[in-house]
């Protein structure tokens, strides 16, 4: 605007939003951490879109009455419910990220976009405040300079080649539109949190060359657990055993006993049946053998890790896993096992294996232990020997990578099938990251379908008219499909910054749609001429969508120059979409009205 009084009401705007919304932020008890950052970093250009819109038709409008209240009524009454209707469709993009089931976004999104609403509430009332406020010759030098300013009319020229040339445009429109489509189809999903960091930076250099020189930084795990409950079927045998009626009143107190204990204890509960033996009559000895027999039958079975069987087959698939290239390196108990084994015979390579009975594995745990910290054991199995892990080491984060891991291991699976009563499970930071990123993905497409439906029912409502709210979605729909089209041609990672920014971009490109289509409604009305109104379209209101996606793609352009790459990301990501759109809603529309533009008016009169 050339004019400092003018850009400062922009920016009190627009620090005012951000400062209110991050003392609310801190005043709900919120960690200021990277989300917060980022709330701050998406307002401050967001919240002066408005207030470019009011200004910039202001100051066409102000050489026309020369009173400054009544321009600004006769504005705002042009562009209250526009900016109502922009303002609630962006917030609406960003509230649209609450439907993700990650907290950090669903606050982002949240905060946003009543930061949104708040910046609109602001802005119609302080800015008609403010210039009412302003001397007249400030007012006039600056309605003087705007007029200047605009006289070469490039605007006008480039609604004119949009309209001449209508048909040619929706070709060339169509044509994005398949690029783009065959791109979406290339897209690859795919995250890793060290590459957000930039290839010179040290985390970076250093995450890829210890990979280099060690097997793998990056530790997944699958889980081995029993699923067999041998405490209930120790408690149903007890409670067989007591309806025998060989046992004395005797033996049934001693049984009863043992079930009125909490918890399972199959080395007690076989020494005390051990111990009954020895004081009953031979007519009760054949039940209580029994029960003895299958307590330790089920207290072997517990122990699953104690198997050789089992540990041969987790043994079995580590050598499996090493052979596919995808893991660095893994470690079980079946390795803790063997060492141990291997140290207790002679040491040498051809002992390292597994011993031939549960009994064996059994004393070559306790040898471990008795020679190390006893804990240490339980890295690798529970204590009461029910689950056990894997340890694998992967040279790469990637989650494609991680996610390779995962199917050949369930390939594996389905060619040996697990032993019985044995499950599997993933666990570790690098699987983690697995499933944070499909609960992104399919969060974030829900945000985007549920953003979009509501978006075009809005627009229908604000117009009055289904070919009107097909008309607003056309531009940004083009747009975000040439964006993600762009990113499958180039190889982009689809990742979490453009996860997350999927839904706001819809709520962000309508906005330049809403304005010309209203703007063009309301002038049509007056000239009942579309040659007459596409003139006047590519005047002040074509100035305004111009200068307004300047502001948003500069005020984004800083994030270029962060450390990280999704601040980059983001940066270019919204910085593109604002320019793109803004040049389609130019072109697109104009053209569109002017192919179908006895269909349209006389839809958009009914």
């Amino acid at each position: 605007f050339r004019n400092m009084r003018f850009i400062s009401a922009a920016m009190i705007v627009a620090m005012s939003t951000v400062l209110i919304t991050m003392g609310a932020l801190i005043a709900l008890g919120f960690t200021v951490h990277i989300m917060s950052s980022m709330i701050a970093i998406f307002l401050m250009p967001i919240a002066v879109v408005d207030s470019v819109h009011i200004m910039s038709e202001f100051s066409d409008r102000y050489r026309e009455k020369s009173n400054a209240k009544d321009t600004i009524k006769n504005v705002l009454g042009h562009l209250f419910r526009p900016m109502l209707f922009t303002s609630v469709t962006s917030a609406i993009g960003f509230y649209s990220l609450m439907l993700t089931p990650i907290p950090p976004v669903q606050v982002f999104g949240a905060f946003v976009g009543s930061g949104i609403l708040l910046a609109f509430l602001i802005t119609v009332i302080f800015v008609p405040a403010y210039i009412c406020a302003l001397k007249p010759s400030t007012l006039e030098g600056f309605a003087k300079a705007t007029h200047e300013e605009h006289k070469d009319g490039w605007l006008q020229k480039l609604g004119a080649v949009a309209a001449r040339h209508a048909k040619l445009w929706i070709a060339f429109f169509l044509a994005v539109l398949a690029f783009a489509w065959f791109g979406i189809q290339q897209i690859n999903i795919n995250d890793n949190p060290v590459r957000w960091f930039k290839p010179d930076h040290e985390v970076r250099i250093a995450d890829e060359v210890l990979n280099d020189h060690f097997a793998g930084t990056y530790n997944a795990y699958v889980i081995f657990e029993n699923t067999l409950d041998a405490t209930e079927k120790a408690r149903s045998a007890v409670r067989d055993a007591l309806n025998n009626d060989a046992l004395s009143e005797e033996s049934r107190d001693a049984l009863s006993a043992l079930l009125e204990q909490q918890q399972v204890n199959f080395n007690q509960w076989i020494i005390a049946i051990d111990d009954l033996l020895f004081s009953v009559g031979s007519d009760q000895l054949e039940p209580l053998e029994r029960l003895m027999t299958e307590l330790e039958q089920l207290n072997s079975a517990s122990k699953a890790f104690q198997s050789p069987e089992l540990l041969a087959y987790m043994s079995e698939m580590q050598a499996y896993l090493q052979t596919t290239g995808l893991v660095g390196k893994s470690n079980s108990l079946s390795d803790v096992v063997k060492t141990v084994n291997r140290e207790l015979r002679s040491g040498e390579e051809k002992d390292y294996e597994l011993p031939d009975n549960a009994a064996g594995v059994a004393q070559t745990l306790l040898q471990y232990q008795s020679s190390h910290r006893p804990q240490d054991l339980w890295h690798f199995v529970t204590p009461d020997y029910k689950r056990s892990l894997m340890w694998l080491q992967l040279t790469s984060g990637d989650n494609q990578h991680v996610t390779q891991v995962v199917k050949t291991v369930d390939s594996y699976i389905q060619d040996n099938p697990l032993p019985a009563n044995i499950e599997v499970d993933w666990a570790g930071k690098a699987y983690l990251n697995v499933v944070w990123q499909e609960a992104m993905v399919e969060g974030m497409l829900d945000s985007l379908i549920s953003a979009f439906v509501v978006v075009f029912i809005m627009m229908v409502l604000l117009f009055r008219s289904v070919v009107f709210g097909v008309l607003a979605m056309l531009p940004l729909s083009l747009t975000i499909a040439f964006i993600y089209g762009l990113i499958g041609w180039v190889g982009k990672d689809y990742d979490m910054p453009i996860a997350v920014l999927s839904s706001l971009t819809l709520g962000l490109s309508v906005d330049f749609a809403i304005h010309f289509i209203e703007r063009t409604r309301a002038t049509f009305k007056q000239t009942g001429n579309w040659k007459d109104t596409l003139a006047v379209m590519f005047d002040e209101p074509a100035r305004a969508i111009s200068r307004n996606a300047i502001v948003i793609a500069i005020g984004f352009t800083p994030l270029l120059f962060a450390p990280l790459v999704p601040y980059i990301t983001v940066g270019v990501f919204l910085a593109s979409i604002m320019a793109i759109s803004a040049i389609v809603t130019l072109i697109m529309l104009p053209a569109v009205m002017t192919a179908f533009s006895r269909l349209i008016f006389r839809g958009g009169q009914s």
